[in-house]
């Protein structure tokens, strides 16, 4: 890039300045002699002065016949009448000593003026800095950053668990890497590709990962970093981006949090014509500007693509979507390898396969949290290496939260809680399709839980039946019949189980048609919760009254239906929950190994697969 040369205005006003004390001096220099006062009194009395003038200090005039150096006039210090008398009277040659004030003179206007300048810089800079924009000239420049190769260092092999989605992008990394070849049939490369999934599952992983394996610039910016508080900033940002880009093709363009900039236009209170919507409108022109066959690849990614607007996803911008998806369970093993690499000593008894069926729902940046907290934890007690230990205790914090050994129950509210969590586990253990239960604890943990039970999958789950919810119903409410079999009263304990409880009959009801009362009808679709629609309409309901009365009625007849089962089965196994309460209270954790009556009684021959919770 040619370097550009810039003339600084207070560069041309120091020469100014500087010319003109040097013009001044000269003058002085050529027509003034500087001469001793004492120089001065025989000069008057020979009668050489034509003319004087006198100062505070100093007394200039001019001579009456120039000197042999052709200067026509004089200059001197004054020196005190009495005092030029006195060494008069003994031929001593004497002159004044003015003291010079200019330098004095000029500080005391330079150093006042240069300590505001400063001041003002500084919080000009702070305030420009605070906002963003880094300096008037320098708004309308984009703020991506850009990673050369030896600076991305990721490749395909650090990206583990989601295989489809990068079969998908190697032909965007053959395409960049030979772009000839891949056209040869007429063929071009998607424009846009859009990546779309959860939070923390590896799309921007990803990306980085397909500038390392093509080995192009990665130009990589946040959705947010193209819009400020002036309007046009962000419009110039996005001309700007695809100018550099254009200039380092091959390379990808990376924008992250694409929902921030490209959301449906004329939505949200504000409505239309601001300043996010002239971002977005520059952005699709510049995706409909841009030849794809010239090296140049945008990706993007969001985890609300059901606000993006249509104009950006249709085909010619956005070609192609890709899912990346949370891991399975094969998934999460080849992320926790990718992870455990990190750390030097690893326990021997450490089984992957087992830490990633305790950890179902966990995306990638879960599972690199999960290796972390289970170092930390090891180190915390001194240990050489990280044990299997260590990962459970890692994966209860996680889940269920820290450890309040400080908050101390008394003994009725310990003896309840016991009680509780055995009526989850028993429940748990005496119905089929259940997950089995891998530990009970009474320790309180997190914000309101007063203690917890663990369960293990087996299998990753896609899809429940009727009998599969209706027994999780059941192992919920087992806490809440527990207490009311054993004490004959109801705590505030279940409010977590009762709000979950009630989540799953309304989604049996309204969304999956498994009640006889309402039908295979679907009364309330899911429910996108953001600001614009939070905020400007109101959900509506397409259901008569009667039809409601019917829902609650139903949705109240699956609670107490999964009530009821818990309450039987306790029924029958009470002198087993009375028992395993009493060791619970005794030992505050309980795996299913020390106590069997937790292990499952009888598991189906063919498992169906279950979905994800509803």
């Amino acid at each position: 890039m040619e370097k550009k040369h810039q003339i600084n205005l207070w560069y041309l006003l120091t020469v100014m300045m500087l010319f003109i004390v040097f013009q001044s001096a000269y003058t002085s220099w050529r027509t003034l002699e500087p001469i001793p006062y004492s120089e001065f009194v025989r000069l008057v009395q020979n009668d050489q002065i034509a003319s004087i003038k006198v100062g505070a200090d100093k007394i200039s005039g001019t001579f009456k016949s120039p000197l042999p150096d052709g200067r026509t006039g004089f200059i001197t210090n004054r020196v005190d009448a009495e005092l030029a008398d006195m060494l008069a009277q003994y031929d001593v040659t004497y002159d004044g000593a003015v003291e010079n004030t200019f330098l004095s003179t000029l500080l005391s206007w330079v150093i006042p003026l240069a300590f505001f300048f400063l001041l003002w810089s500084f919080f000009i800079r702070r305030m420009t800095g605070s906002q963003g924009l880094g300096g008037m000239m320098a708004l309308g420049k984009s703020k991506a950053k850009i990673y050369v190769e030896t600076v991305t260092k990721v490749s395909f092999d650090d990206v583990a668990g989601v295989d489809e989605a990068k079969e998908e992008l190697k032909e965007v990394v053959d395409f960049l890497r030979d772009p000839k070849h891949y056209s040869r049939l007429g063929a071009h490369v998607p424009k846009g590709i859009l990546l779309v999934g959860p939070p923390g599952t590896g799309k921007t992983l990803l990306a980085r990962a397909v500038a390392g394996e093509a080995a192009v610039p990665f130009f990589s910016i946040s959705g947010s970093e193209f819009v400020e508080m002036f309007v046009g900033v962000g419009a110039a940002r996005v001309r700007d981006l695809f100018e550099q880009a254009g200039k380092m093709k091959p390379c990808i363009i990376f924008i992250d949090e694409l929902d921030a900039l490209g959301r449906a236009r004329g939505a949200g209170i504000t409505g239309g014509h601001d300043e996010k919507e002239q971002t977005l409108n520059q952005l699709l022109t510049e995706l409909d500007g841009f030849d794809a066959s010239e090296g140049i690849v945008l990706l993007a990614a969001t985890n609300r693509p059901e606000i993006l607007d249509p104009a950006l996803l249709r085909a010619g911008r956005f070609d192609r979507q890709v899912l990346v998806d949370r891991p399975d369970r094969q998934g999460r093993t080849a992320i926790l390898k990718v992870h455990i690499g990190k750390i030097r000593q690893l326990d021997a008894d450490v089984e992957l396969a087992h830490i990633a069926a305790l950890t179902p729902g966990f995306t990638g940046a879960d599972l690199a949290n999960l290796v972390n907290e289970a170092a930390l934890l090891a180190t915390r007690r001194n240990s050489e290496t990280v044990t299997m230990a260590d990962f459970n205790n890692a994966i209860e914090r996680i889940v269920a939260g820290l450890e309040k050994k400080s908050r101390l129950l008394n003994a009725h509210e310990r003896r309840v809680v016991a009680h509780h969590e055995m009526g989850h586990a028993l429940v748990a253990a005496s119905l089929p399709g259940i997950d089995p239960v891998h530990k009970v604890s009474i320790i309180p943990r997190g914000v309101g839980a007063l203690g917890y039970t663990i369960q293990r999958p087996t299998e990753d789950r896609f899809l429940h039946t009727t009998d599969d919810l209706q027994n999780r119903m059941a192992v919920l409410m087992g806490g809440r019949a527990a207490e009311k079999l054993i004490f004959d009263e109801v705590s505030t304990g279940a409010a977590d189980d009762l709000a979950k409880v009630s989540e799953i009959a309304r989604r049996m009801v309204t969304h999956f048609g498994m009640a006889e009362v309402g039908g295979q009808v679907v009364y309330e679709e899911d429910r996108q919760a953001f600001l614009g629609n939070a905020l400007t309409t109101i959900q509506p309901r397409s259901y008569s009254e009667a039809t409601a009365r019917e829902i609650d009625l139903a949705i109240r007849n699956m609670v107490d239906g999964a009530y009821q089962k818990a309450l039987h089965i306790l029924s029958e196994r009470r002198r087993e929950l009375l028992e395993g309460a009493a060791l619970l209270l005794e030992r505050e954790i309980l795996t299913a190994d020390e106590f069997p009556p937790m292990q499952p009684r009888a598991r189906p021959e063919a498992a169906a697969p279950s979905p994800e919770r509803p």
